[in-house]
């Protein structure tokens, strides 16, 4: 493989920042989703359970399982492809494995308690009134899920700030 002068190779560090760039938007679009649900959904199925976890029945109720399951899919698939072409950038690479265990730590938490507890509510019968056990569940997930969100969108920002640095196959 040529090398310039700079010992880098611009195919390379071209491959790995377009990928890099490919899961930030992916993030982005996941982010997004994130915030509208918990902007516009959370409160309202979170607010006087089980009265309104409506929003959950019917023939047309609503389930987000495998929306989620095939954003996170696919982000988590290009991610680890940019982790893969980022690798020989060590400037990168470290800190985007720093970003994915936290990202990774997020997901476990996200799969053993939001998802199964969520999945409790869908299965409560709705009925006039409110449960205060219920309801106080409901405002649990509802706070920790506001810092689940966060700490979503902060990994991305901090995969966004990569890009910044200067590209360097030099220290691998």
């Amino acid at each position: 493989m040529n090398h310039n002068h700079n010992d880098r190779d611009p195919y390379q560090a071209s491959r790995a920042t377009r990928w890099l760039f490919y899961a930030i938007a992916l993030y982005f679009v996941m982010n997004g989703a994130q915030l509208w649900e918990t902007a516009i959904m959370v409160p309202a199925w979170t607010a006087a359970p089980p009265e309104s976890l409506f929003f959950f029945k019917g023939p047309h109720g609503l389930d987000f399982k495998y929306f989620w399951i095939v954003v996170h899919s696919v982000h988590e698939v290009v991610l680890l492809i940019a982790i893969a072409f980022n690798w020989q950038l060590r400037n990168r690479r470290n800190i985007m494995l720093l970003l994915f265990a936290v990202h990774a730590g997020v997901r476990i938490w996200t799969v053993t308690y939001f998802a199964p507890t969520l999945m409790e509510f869908m299965a409560v019968e709705v009925r006039p009134g409110t449960d205060t056990i219920l309801l106080e569940k409901a405002k649990t997930w509802k706070m920790l899920n506001y810092a689940r969100v966060a700490i979503y969108v902060l990994v991305n920002i901090g995969y966004t700030l990569l890009l910044r640095l200067p590209v360097n196959t030099k220290n691998r």
